[in-house]
Protein backbone atom coordinates (compact mmCIF):
# COMPACT_ATOMS: atom_id res chain seq x y z
CA UNK A 1 0.00 0.00 0.00
CA UNK A 2 1.77 3.23 -0.95
CA UNK A 3 1.50 6.33 1.16
CA UNK A 4 2.61 9.88 0.49
CA UNK A 5 3.23 11.69 4.17
CA UNK A 6 1.78 15.42 4.26
CA UNK A 7 3.03 16.46 7.37
CA UNK A 8 4.46 14.87 10.65
CA UNK A 9 3.23 15.58 14.11
CA UNK A 10 5.85 15.45 17.36
CA UNK A 11 6.88 11.84 18.21
CA UNK A 12 7.84 10.71 21.65
CA UNK A 13 10.94 8.31 21.22
CA UNK A 14 10.79 7.65 24.98
CA UNK A 15 7.41 6.23 25.21
CA UNK A 16 8.01 3.84 21.53
CA UNK A 17 6.25 5.85 18.53
CA UNK A 18 9.18 6.22 16.54
CA UNK A 19 7.22 8.27 14.06
CA UNK A 20 3.25 9.83 13.73
CA UNK A 21 2.43 10.95 10.04
CA UNK A 22 -0.53 12.37 8.30
CA UNK A 23 -0.91 11.53 4.47
CA UNK A 24 -3.18 9.62 1.86
CA UNK A 25 -2.91 7.07 0.23
CA UNK A 26 -1.03 7.16 -3.12
CA UNK A 27 -2.59 4.15 -5.41
CA UNK A 28 -5.15 4.42 -7.67
CA UNK A 29 -7.63 2.24 -6.41
CA UNK A 30 -6.64 3.36 -2.59
CA UNK A 31 -7.37 7.01 -3.27
CA UNK A 32 -10.42 6.43 -5.01
CA UNK A 33 -12.09 3.95 -2.08
CA UNK A 34 -10.54 6.08 0.80
CA UNK A 35 -9.83 10.08 -0.35
CA UNK A 36 -9.30 11.73 2.76
CA UNK A 37 -6.21 11.85 5.50
CA UNK A 38 -5.16 8.87 7.18
CA UNK A 39 -2.47 8.58 10.52
CA UNK A 40 0.56 6.45 10.06
CA UNK A 41 2.37 5.89 13.29
CA UNK A 42 5.22 3.47 13.91
CA UNK A 43 5.60 1.89 17.15
CA UNK A 44 8.44 0.26 18.46
CA UNK A 45 6.96 -2.24 21.61
CA UNK A 46 9.70 -3.02 24.05
CA UNK A 47 8.01 -5.82 25.23
CA UNK A 48 8.52 -8.18 22.57
CA UNK A 49 11.46 -5.84 20.80
CA UNK A 50 9.50 -5.94 17.33
CA UNK A 51 8.01 -2.25 15.39
CA UNK A 52 4.39 -1.74 14.36
CA UNK A 53 2.75 0.36 11.86
CA UNK A 54 -0.63 1.46 12.81
CA UNK A 55 -2.94 3.28 10.28
CA UNK A 56 -5.73 4.98 11.51
CA UNK A 57 -8.43 7.77 10.65
CA UNK A 58 -8.13 9.11 14.33
CA UNK A 59 -6.44 12.39 14.74
CA UNK A 60 -7.59 13.01 18.41
CA UNK A 61 -6.22 10.16 20.32
CA UNK A 62 -2.30 10.40 21.28
CA UNK A 63 0.08 8.56 19.56
CA UNK A 64 1.00 5.77 22.12
CA UNK A 65 -3.03 5.66 23.23
CA UNK A 66 -3.47 4.49 19.35
CA UNK A 67 -0.62 2.17 19.56
CA UNK A 68 -2.20 0.74 22.79
CA UNK A 69 -5.75 -0.23 21.34
CA UNK A 70 -4.03 -1.72 18.40
CA UNK A 71 -2.12 -3.78 21.14
CA UNK A 72 -5.00 -4.77 23.32
CA UNK A 73 -7.95 -5.46 20.06
CA UNK A 74 -4.74 -7.93 19.43
CA UNK A 75 -4.98 -9.38 22.61
CA UNK A 76 -8.58 -9.86 21.86
CA UNK A 77 -8.23 -11.51 18.73
CA UNK A 78 -5.59 -13.44 20.76
CA UNK A 79 -8.12 -14.90 23.00
CA UNK A 80 -10.94 -15.67 20.38
CA UNK A 81 -8.18 -18.00 18.59
CA UNK A 82 -7.63 -19.74 22.13
CA UNK A 83 -11.34 -20.14 22.46
CA UNK A 84 -11.76 -21.72 18.80
CA UNK A 85 -8.64 -23.78 18.97
CA UNK A 86 -9.26 -24.92 22.76
CA UNK A 87 -12.88 -24.30 23.64
CA UNK A 88 -14.21 -25.54 20.26
CA UNK A 89 -16.82 -23.04 19.42
CA UNK A 90 -16.69 -23.17 16.27
CA UNK A 91 -20.41 -20.86 15.62
CA UNK A 92 -22.55 -19.59 18.11
CA UNK A 93 -25.96 -20.73 18.65
CA UNK A 94 -27.40 -17.34 18.77
CA UNK A 95 -26.69 -13.96 18.18
CA UNK A 96 -27.49 -12.16 21.10
CA UNK A 97 -24.92 -10.59 23.58
CA UNK A 98 -26.57 -12.94 26.32
CA UNK A 99 -26.68 -16.29 24.29
CA UNK A 100 -22.58 -15.42 22.84
CA UNK A 101 -21.96 -14.95 27.02
CA UNK A 102 -23.48 -17.70 27.70
CA UNK A 103 -21.80 -19.88 25.18
CA UNK A 104 -18.45 -19.01 26.25
CA UNK A 105 -18.55 -18.83 29.62
CA UNK A 106 -19.77 -22.57 29.66
CA UNK A 107 -17.03 -23.68 27.37
CA UNK A 108 -14.69 -21.54 29.99
CA UNK A 109 -16.23 -23.63 32.38
CA UNK A 110 -16.24 -26.93 31.16
CA UNK A 111 -12.30 -26.28 30.01
CA UNK A 112 -11.43 -25.27 33.75
CA UNK A 113 -13.40 -28.17 35.13
CA UNK A 114 -11.68 -30.21 33.19
CA UNK A 115 -8.06 -29.20 33.70
CA UNK A 116 -8.88 -28.96 37.69
CA UNK A 117 -9.95 -32.66 37.18
CA UNK A 118 -7.00 -33.56 35.35
CA UNK A 119 -4.52 -32.22 37.90
CA UNK A 120 -6.29 -33.50 40.70
CA UNK A 121 -6.47 -36.90 39.26
CA UNK A 122 -2.66 -36.49 38.28
CA UNK A 123 -3.26 -37.37 34.95
CA UNK A 124 -0.24 -36.95 32.50
CA UNK A 125 -1.85 -35.53 29.63
CA UNK A 126 -2.95 -32.07 28.66
CA UNK A 127 -6.21 -30.67 28.96
CA UNK A 128 -6.81 -30.92 25.73
CA UNK A 129 -6.29 -33.97 24.94
CA UNK A 130 -8.18 -35.04 28.12
CA UNK A 131 -11.27 -33.20 26.50
CA UNK A 132 -10.53 -35.01 22.99
CA UNK A 133 -10.97 -38.12 25.53
CA UNK A 134 -14.41 -37.01 27.04
CA UNK A 135 -15.80 -35.95 23.61
CA UNK A 136 -15.31 -39.61 22.31
CA UNK A 137 -16.25 -41.43 25.03
CA UNK A 138 -19.38 -39.16 26.26
CA UNK A 139 -21.03 -40.88 23.30
CA UNK A 140 -19.72 -44.00 23.61
CA UNK A 141 -21.66 -47.07 24.98
CA UNK A 142 -19.19 -49.21 26.07
CA UNK A 143 -20.30 -51.02 29.76
CA UNK A 144 -18.64 -49.36 32.27
CA UNK A 145 -17.26 -52.84 33.99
Amino acid sequence: MKFRRIYSNKADKSNGVMYDQIGKLTGVTALKDYPIKLRRIKFFDKDNNRAFIFLTNNMELEATEIAMLYKKSWMVELFFKWIKQHLKVKAFWGTSENAVRIQVFTAIISYCLVAIVGSDLKIDRSTYEILQVLGISLLDKTPVN
